[in-house]
């Protein structure tokens, strides 16, 4: 059950930055739930692989490449979702650290009701 409310949150996070962002565009509501959800998978499966062949350079960069990372990720999204599209990788690196923010907002007010 809490993975669900996780996944309904983010999916509520993207579709709220879609609103926000004119680079960022989604299809409708189940389009933000799989976009959700494809980004939990890919940040499960590929982002630990990514950020273990960029070990140097986020070290040498004091871990902001991970944002770069992160940007990736939401990139590889919108090729994986159709109805999904993020314009180029500032609007990627934009979404990556405003849903971040918005689903730690979300997660939190959740927590508390408990």
């Amino acid at each position: 059950m809490k993975f669900l409310i996780k996944i309904l949150l983010s999916g509520l996070a993207v579709i709220i930055l879609e609103r926000i962002l004119p680079g960022v565009s989604v299809d409708g509501y189940m389009t933000a739930i799989i976009v959700a959800l494809v980004l939990g998978l890919l940040n499960f499966i590929v982002k630990p692989i990514l950020v273990i062949l960029t070990l140097p350079v986020t070290i040498l960069t004091l871990g902001l490449f991970l944002l770069i990372i992160n940007a990736i990720i939401i990139l590889l999204a919108d090729s994986l979702v159709s109805g999904f599209q993020v314009d180029n990788i500032w609007w990627a690196l934009l979404f990556s650290l405003l849903l971040s923010i918005l689903e730690s907002i979300l997660f939190s007010a959740v927590k508390k009701d408990k």
